[in-house]
């Protein structure tokens, strides 16, 4: 069972101001949630597959085929800086990291 410590202790961590109704709204609450995972770790699971979907679902993406862009020089002429071939941006990283 969660105490209303416990749930100062998460409010300060997750940076919340509770009331003090809060506080007790929310142990009685979270009270509840952890007794009901509790009713649920009793259920014998042993002989069940895990499983990420309770139906199958099927990706409807289309297959990625790569395909060089006819107008590439176009497209880095539109550039505000080019090296060559590429796109020249700036550098974000410190010499530090």
């Amino acid at each position: 069972m969660i105490d209303r410590e416990q749930v100062k202790k998460v409010a300060n961590l997750a940076r919340l101001e509770l009331s003090q109704e809060e506080e007790e709204k929310f142990t009685t609450q979270l009270g509840s949630i952890l007794d009901y995972f509790e009713q649920l770790n009793e259920i014998d699971v042993e002989d069940i597959e895990p499983t990420t979907r309770a139906i199958d679902m099927v990706n409807v993406t289309r297959k990625d085929n790569l395909q060089p862009y006819p107008n590439r020089d176009e497209i880095l002429e539109t550039a505000p800086e080019q090296e060559g071939e590429y796109f020249r941006v700036p550098k974000i990283m410190n010499k530090e990291e």
